[in-house]
Order: C-alpha cells, then sequence, then structure tokens
C-alpha cells in the first residue's frame, strides 16, 4: 500500500524559515562572530534548509559588509539578506553586499510607532514618504524587498494598514511584522495578521512574516499564532540568541511544527537532524551556553530521572517522549571513548554527535582527543562536545597564545602565576600573584597584555561529573559599551579559565584592530 504521507505533505502550506542569528543574533551583548565563524555558521544554515538568511548589516562595519558579501558568493540554495535602514546609503551599501547571491533580498525597515515616529522627527505623512522613496529605490535595485515596521505591535492599527499598503505598492514582496519589543500576546499577534490581510488592499499578493522578541516568554506562542492567522515566514534564530532575552528560536518553531502537525498544518524545509550541530557550534562561537533545560536542545531535553519516567521509558518511550533524539541530531547512547579508541571510532562518535569533519579536521581533534583521554579515564559524549567547541574557537594566528602556565598555591599569602605568553608573534613571560589561583593568571595576562576592559562575567561549569571533569568556563569583558565573550574547556580550570580570558581578548582585539592588526603585532613585537 502506498503511503500518502507525501501527499499530504503537497497539501499542506509552506512556511519559511528566515534565520537572523548572523545579524539579530550576533547583536547581542558579546556575541561577536569572527569573518569565518560566520561563514561556517551560514554554511550550516544553508545545509539544513533555511529559506533565508539574514546574513547582517552591511553598512554597520567593514567586516560586516565583507562577510555578508562572502556569504552571499557562497550559498548554494538559501536566500541571502541583508539588513538597511530606509535611507538610500544603507540600501546601496546592502545592494553591494547581497547582490553576488543567486537569490539575493533587500530587507529595509523604519520604526512605524508613535515613540518611533517622535524620535525620527517625522509626522506620519512624511514617514508614508520616505517609506515610499526608500522602498521603490530598493526595488529598482532587487526584485526580492522585504519590509518592516518596526515596532508594529506598538503602531496604531490605521497608521499599520497604511505603511504595509504603502510598502506593497512601493514594490515590498514580503512584509515582516515585528514585535520589537516582545510585548504581545499570542492572540494579539494572530490578531494582527488576520487585520492587515483583510484591510489592507494587496495584502493577499505578498508573504507576511513574523519576528517575535522573547522579553515575556512568548516569542515562540507569538510566532505560531501569526502562522495560524495567514503569515508564512518566521524570523527566528538558533538557540533563540538575540537582543535582551532573545528572538524567537528556530528549533522551537520547527519541531513545534512537526511534531504538533495535527493542529499545525504547516511545513517547512528543515533537515531536523541538523539541529542539534548548529545548536552546539552557535553556543561555541558566541560564548552563550544553551541552558540545560532549554526546550529541544538542551542537555537535560532527552534526559528522564525521576523512577516513574525511567520506567516509562523503558516500556515504550512514548510515553515520556513526544519526539526521538534522532530526530533532532542527538546520539541515543553514550558509548565511553578512551585512550585506546582509534580515528575510526572518534570519527563514528562525532558522527552520531552530528559533527561531519574531513580528514585534516580528524586528525587535529583526534590529538586534542588523545590528550584529553590521557588525562581522563573514561570521555563521554559531553567531553567529546566540549572538545569541539574548544577546536572551532582555536586560532593557531590569533595575536594571544598561551604558551605556558604554572600556578603556584598556597594557604599563606597570595598565590602565583607563571606565564609565558605570544604577544603579536613574540613570546613573553611573567610573574604575578593574585587572590587566588584565577585572579593571579588574569593578572599576569594583563601584565602581558594592557587594556582596560573590565570582567563583566566568570562561570565555570563542569562538563561531566568526577574530579577529573573537563571544566568549561565562560568570560566576558567590556570595553566603552562592548561586549567580547570567550569560552574554553580543560580538566584544568585554571588553564581553562586563561584560555577562555584570551579568547575574549582576541574577539576584542580582532573588533577593535580589524584593519590595523598587522601594525598592531608590529608595535607588540
Amino acid at each position: 500500500m502506498t503511503s500518502s504521507a507525501p501527499t499530504l505533505a503537497a497539501q499542506q502550506d509552506r512556511v519559511l524559515i528566515f534565520d537572523t542569528t548572523l545579524r539579530d543574533g550576533e547583536q547581542s551583548p558579546g556575541a561577536t562572530m569572527t569573518h569565518a565563524e560566520k561563514l561556517d555558521i551560514a554554511a550550516l544554515l544553508d545545509e539544513m534548509g533555511v529559506d533565508i538568511i539574514e546574513a547582517g548589516f552591511p553598512i554597520a562595519s567593514d567586516g560586516d559588509f565583507q562577510a555578508v558579501s562572502e556569504i552571499a558568493k557562497n550559498a548554494q540554495n538559501a536566500v541571502i539578506c541583508g539588513l538597511a535602514r530606509a535611507n538610500f546609503a544603507d540600501i546601496d551599501r546592502c545592494w553591494e553586499a547581497v547582490r553576488h547571491a543567486a537569490r539575493p533580498r533587500i530587507h529595509t525597515f523604519i520604526g512605524t510607532s508613535p515613540l518611533h515616529r517622535e524620535i525620527t522627527a517625522l509626522d506620519q505623512d512624511g514617514m508614508i514618504t520616505k517609506i515610499h522613496e526608500t522602498v521603490s529605490h530598493a526595488r529598482n535595485l532587487c526584485d526580492n524587498v522585504q519590509w518592516s515596521p518596526m515596532d508594529a505591535t506598538r503602531t496604531e492599527h490605521d497608521y499599520l494598514c497604511r505603511v504595509v499598503e504603502t510598502a506593497i505598492k512601493a514594490g515590498a514582496t514580503t512584509i515582516n511584522i515585528p514585535d520589537t519589543v516582545g510585548y504581545t500576546y499570542p492572540r494579539e499577534s494572530a490578531d494582527l495578521i488576520a487585520m492587515l490581510l483583510e484591510r489592507v488592499p494587496g495584502a493577499d499578493t505578498i508573504i507576511f512574516a513574523t519576528h517575535c522578541h522573547n522579553d515575556l516568554g512568548m516569542a515562540t506562542a507569538n510566532a505560531l499564532a501569526a502562522v495560524e492567522a495567514g503569515a508564512r515566514q518566521i524570523e527566528c534564530t538558533i538557540n533563540g540568541l538575540g537582543e535582551r532575552a532573545g528572538n524567537t528560536a528556530l528549533e522551537e518553531v520547527v519541531m513545534a511544527l512537526r511534531v504538533r502537525n495535527d493542529i499545525l498544518p504547516y511545513r517547512t524545509g528543515i533537515d531536523t537532524t541538523k539541529i542539534m550541530g548548529i545548536s552546539r557550534m552557535v553556543s561555541a562561537v558566541s560564548g552563550f551556553p544553551v541552558q540545560y533545560n532549554k526546550a529541544v536542545v538542551g542537555k537535560n531535553a532527552f534526559a528522564h530521572e525521576s523512577g516513574i519516567h525511567q520506567d516509562g521509558m523503558l516500556k515504550n518511550k512514548e510515553t515520556f517522549e513526544i519526539m526521538r533524539p534522532e530526530d533532532v541530531g542527538l546520539a541515543a547512547t553514550n558509548l565511553v571513548m578512551g585512550k585506546h579508541s582509534g580515528r575510526a571510532a572518534l570519527r563514528a562518535k562525532l558522527s552520531e554527535l552530528g559533527y561531519e569533519l574531513g580528514d585534516n579536521q580528524l586528525k587535529d581533534v583526534f590529538v586534542r582527543f588523545k590528550a584529553l583521554a590521557d588525562r581522563k579515564k573514561e570521555v563521554y559524549d559531553d567531553d567529546l562536545i566540549a572538545l569541539m567547541a574548544e577546536a572551532n574557537t582555536a586560532d593557531e594566528d590569533a595575536f594571544l597564545q598561551i604558551r605556558r602556565l604554572r600556578v603556584i598555591c598556597g594557604t599563606d599569602g597570595p598565590q602565583e602565576a607563571e606565564l609565558t605568553m605570544t604577544v603579536g608573534g613574540t613570546e613573553k613571560f611573567v610573574d604575578a600573584t593574585g587572590d587566588g589561583p584565577v585572579d593571579a593568571t588574569f593578572n599576569a595576562v594583563k601584565m602581558l597584555f594592557a587594556h582596560d576592559a573590565k570582567l563583566e562575567l566568570y562561570q565555570v561549569h563542569a562538563v561531566t561529573e568526577g574530579t577529573d571533569a573537563q571544566a568549561t568556563v565562560s568570560v566576558r569583558l567590556k570595553l566603552d559599551g562592548v561586549v567580547y565573550s570567550g569560552q574554553s574547556s580543560d580538566t584544568d580550570t585554571v588553564v581553562a579559565s586563561a584560555k577562555a580570558y584570551v579568547n575574549a581578548l582576541n574577539r576584542l582585539i580582532l573588533h577593535r584592530h580589524r584593519g590595523n592588526l598587522s601594525a598592531l603585532m608590529t608595535s607588540a613585537g
């Protein structure tokens, strides 16, 4: 008997997934990503079936422009989108970056609520004129134009209808309705989309999108409510990364549409088995750990500890699991690896965990794995995930690199750290003291590379159990209002702390001296 599933899927409305991890997600304080990291994430998003990738804000910096431009050149399937404010300079710069894509898009926006109109010093008619001029300009450059009325959920309904109609007439092909401050409620989110579809002329000729923030914990609910009302594009990020409390999480809406397809009869093009892999990558490069009880991708999402739950799982997994770990790319087993495990076993285990490595990558990771296995009796899945995160953040060309670290601890008096570190290619040594081994180590780093950044966060958590467990350390530094994060793992907590601190400093250096790094290295030498 032939299955009717393909026919059923074909009859369901397609919901486009618009990922803004590289733009809105990167705006999270401390989540700045390097050029190479952005390219790697974009490649994975493209591979997993994301429909539109918002690759950045091209006019924001030369680095943003270069990243968007290169992502546009490399994209295989996804539409590549850049963000632009409502002015010709922004739109022109955006087009220059995305025009290399096989499927480019310009996304332009302006704040339309009374609060935003007051800031821009435009009355309602003046803003209408500006919207028409800028959207028309974008459409003359690109046939795929998205327009957003920022703070739409706090814009008067009559005026919102008017600005949306103006953007459609000017050539916008997608209208995004942002809940910029995470203020709205699911019923309001649905009513707003339904109202626009009913009242705005031409609304049936374009795609409505929803962009929700999670300030009240309702981003996923608001996005799904908008889809039920007629929106056919969801703007989201990996792990819900984003400003303040974050954005709608891609993994949550995609899995909700899949698991509850009985009441949400919509389909996406996402390969869900790649969710866990990209979640881990974004966490590693952004320095934002995923909370243990995070839906879909959290460490405890498929863990069962209570006796009742464990008994039910042994008899029938469906008693307490509404989706399979394999559906999101999570290995169902936790096989132990050790120092006698070979490359083939490591490759197979990493593949189960969602990491596909080339021969050169495997060679490098295998060396790190052997070093870890020599220090630990048993290497678990979580150890390997931490190892991959460490490999992803390692940079042999980094300005600052730790070579040797020796810490001397005692019960009377300050602790001592002897540190050898390369600074711009020159090896330097210092002996420093501090209130504890970590403080002494950080003081040593600061003596070798003087800076004014303030330590905003120092956080340690054990990857696995036992006294030989790896420690994952997260560090955030703040300088001139900008936050830079670093993360590292090691069986030695002090070593992990030093690496995380240096990783954050390297991000600071790269961001502040992007165009003059060679001069900085010369002066350091």
